[in-house]
């Protein structure tokens, strides 16, 4: 029986497959955070209202729903390496489209650059985010998501920066400009803007094409996952489940996953149209969702101080779940720059619940380990749904009073799996 266990691998190589997995991390942080600025973006070049504009978050996230269990299908068949390196090559390609069909100034295809994408990171995400949750204890499982988390959230900060500062600068001045000028001044106006995107997404998918083939020659180790992610409670009990729906905990941690995804988009990506809601000016709602990654980044580094040592993973997850309670009610109880400030200090309380939520819902699956990820990555659509049911209840209600309607239930849900959730269906502990 030992004989037959994987060696543990030495410290140098676990530091070399965590900083190897953690730089894809950063590549799905750079591609996700973007969208807040790109919203913005859309709406000037494509002119599009609020709900349409929309439609570059809702695109990219119903696409994992779309292509979480393919992904699962597709690496079980080309393997873990492979499955990566095919990844990044289909990011790259989305890039490519997303940037070429927003020169022409086509919002269709510009959108299916961005379906593509998604794909691309829901094959990353399957893969990347049990294989980091397995690559050592379960139980200390959102520590290094943690260390993921601040690789994710450093190209979250860092993403929309760049895109401000290369193709956003000056946009509230060119907004008066076209709003001011004839059609076909208008036209020529909107394309010179919309053409300075293609340059950063070209050279975006030439770097991912590059990185697509160091993959290929890194020394990742293959880890099974039926291996060590076994229930040896649930064998010892002869508990083992034919199928992955069999694992309630499993099922509750798609919903809280779903809600928690969906509130997390929502208070990065939505920030910026949050704050233009108080006629707070364009040039400075732009770079909120910077701030937003900022307060998850200090939530990223706290988790990697404090668990295991101080609080486990579902306590945190409790903790955090209350902190995004009481931040909600602040935000909507106050007004301008301060209630701004509450919404961005949601990324705080956001920062530790997908390393929380994760591993707690995978914990014990075994063979079932890669399609219980592939529905946990299916809940990411919780980003499509939650921030358009905003773009579309403002136009109606009062904006925070839409936001707060919004965040309650999420925070509520998520608050239940840390309580509870996580224990159901599973034996009790001895």
């Amino acid at each position: 029986m030992t004989s037959a266990s994987p060696a543990p691998a030495p410290a140098r190589s676990l530091a070399g497959s965590i900083a190897i997995v953690g730089a894809l991390f950063f590549v799905m942080g750079f591609f996700t955070w973007i969208n807040g600025p790109l919203i913005a973006f859309v709406q000037l070049a494509f002119e599009q209202d609020e709900v349409g504009a929309f439609l570059v978050v809702f695109v990219f996230y119903i696409s994992y729903f779309v292509f979480a269990l393919p992904a699962s299908w597709v690496l079980g068949r080309v393997g873990l390496k492979r499955g990566l390196a095919l990844s990044l090559l289909v990011i790259a390609a989305g890039a490519a489209v997303f940037g070429q069909m927003s020169t022409q100034r086509w919002y269709a295809g510009a959108l299916s650059g961005l379906f593509v994408i998604g794909g691309g990171l829901a094959l990353l995400q399957t893969a990347a985010n049990p294989y980091i949750s397995i690559l050592g204890p379960i139980d200390a499982a959102a520590r290094r998501i943690a260390l993921m988390g601040i690789c994710n959230k450093a190209a979250g900060i860092l993403a929309p920066v760049l895109l401000g500062t290369l193709v956003l600068h000056g946009m509230g001045d060119l907004k008066v400009q076209v709003d001011a000028a004839d059609p076909a001044t208008r036209a020529q106006l909107l394309d010179a803007f919309a053409a300075q995107i293609h340059g950063p997404y070209l050279a975006m998918a030439a770097v991912l094409a590059v990185a697509a083939v160091a993959i290929l020659f890194s020394p990742l180790p293959d880890v099974r996952a039926e291996v060590a992610n076994a229930d040896a409670s649930a064998r010892a009990d002869g508990a083992t489940r034919r199928s992955v729906l069999g694992h309630p905990h499993l099922l509750l941690g798609v919903l809280a996953l779903f809600f928690y995804v969906g509130i997390e988009v929502l208070a990065g990506d939505a920030i910026g149209t949050y704050g233009s809601g108080f006629g707070l000016p364009l040039d400075r709602t732009k770079f909120f969702t910077s701030l937003t990654l900022g307060a998850m980044l200090v939530g990223y580094v706290l988790g990697w101080m404090l668990i295991p040592r101080v609080l486990s993973q579902q306590r945190c997850l409790a903790v955090s779940a209350v902190l995004g309670l009481l931040f909600s009610l602040a935000a909507w109880l106050t007004h301008g720059y301060v209630s701004v400030g509450f919404i961005a200090a949601l990324g705080l309380a956001n920062a530790m619940m997908w390393p929380t939520i994760f591993p707690l819902a995978i914990k014990g699956l075994g063979r079932h380990t890669e399609a219980g990820s592939a529905l946990l990555i299916m809940g990411i659509a919780g980003g499509a749904i939650v921030p358009q049911l905003f773009a579309v209840l403002k136009q109606h209600f009062d904006f925070q009073a839409v936001f707060l309607a919004l965040a309650l239930p999420c925070y509520l849900v998520i608050l239940h799996y840390a309580l509870a959730g996580h224990r159901a269906g599973r034996p009790p502990a001895r």
